[in-house]
């Protein structure tokens, strides 16, 4: 294998695996198209991606407590078909990364709210759940929000790009992910010792948003096939705090809710769209 030698400008190559047609070197739409609009004032526009299950988590999280405000329309963006160049999703998220949300609860003036902390926050605020009760208390859970995001893209963009997707795979970026990887996950294993929730005593955004990227992978959820597997590879039984708590979360029946939207699957065990409760009743909820 010879070695790589950057040249002294950069050009986009074609040879960049299975999600080489969603990379670009620019932004914006590459074709006119409006977004579907459904009948709710929460609209959706997201994957079922583990950036997209925070926010669908939360969704089904804030209906179980009651909050009918938070009933939603969820609308597949099939990154791989270039949705997410639309311009109409561009206008959206000029960032073209799902998920996005649309309040449309005032007509006049309608809210976007792009990148999934945000949107976390964002709904968090809006019906003053999951956020806790004191200063303190919400200063922490936003600390874990935004460690999450900054520490997930090491985990997906990383670990997963190399240890899966890549079209070829070298030691050297496998290694460096993974050793990163299991730091994280070693962070929230030595946290969860002394305390059930990411937080503290109480469930928050702060799981919802650190779930379905550790949580998912200490299940072995994400980045495993016939080819490989990541848990395994990870070690990531030995987090036992990690498990307890990955196991519990994914107890909650709106959690399991959550990570059947807006995704596709043959059998027709996930929904792509989703309107309404109902939707969940053919899957035994």
């Amino acid at each position: 294998m010879s070695a790589y030698h950057p040249p002294k400008v950069w050009q986009p190559s074609s040879n960049g695996g299975k999600f080489a047609s969603i990379n670009r070197p620019v932004a914006g739409a590459t074709h006119q198209k409006a977004l579907p609009v459904g009948a709710h004032p929460l609209q959706l526009y997201s994957l079922g991606t583990p950036n997209g299950i925070k926010v669908t988590i939360l969704l089904e999280e804030l209906l179980a407590l009651g909050h009918q405000g938070a009933e939603y329309d969820a609308w597949l963006i099939d990154i791989g078909q270039g949705d997410q160049f639309s311009s109409g999703f561009v206008e959206l998220n000029p960032n073209s990364k799902i998920p996005a949300l649309l309040d449309r609860s005032e007509p006049t003036q309608p809210q976007r709210v792009f990148e999934s902390g945000a949107i976390l926050l964002y709904l968090a605020e809006k019906f003053q759940c999951f956020l806790g009760q004191s200063a303190m208390e919400r200063t922490e859970i936003l600390n874990w929000l935004f460690w999450q995001m900054g520490s997930a893209p090491f985990v997906g963009g990383g670990f997963g790009h190399f240890y899966v997707y890549a079209p070829e795979k070298y030691e050297y970026p496998i290694n460096r992910y993974a050793m990163e990887t299991k730091r994280q996950l070693d962070v929230l294993d030595q946290w969860l010792a002394s305390r059930p929730y990411i937080a503290g005593t109480e469930y928050s955004i702060a799981d919802m948003a650190i779930w379905p990227w550790y949580g998912a992978l200490a299940l072995g959820q994400v980045y495993s096939s016939a080819e490989h597997n990541a848990a395994e590879f990870l070690n990531v039984q030995s987090y036992a705090n990690l498990q307890r708590w990955a196991k519990q979360i994914s107890e909650r029946p709106a959690v399991q809710r959550g990570r059947l939207v807006n995704r596709n699957s043959e059998d027709g065990s996930t929904l792509p769209e989703r309107h309404n409760a109902d939707d969940f009743k053919a899957m035994g909820f």
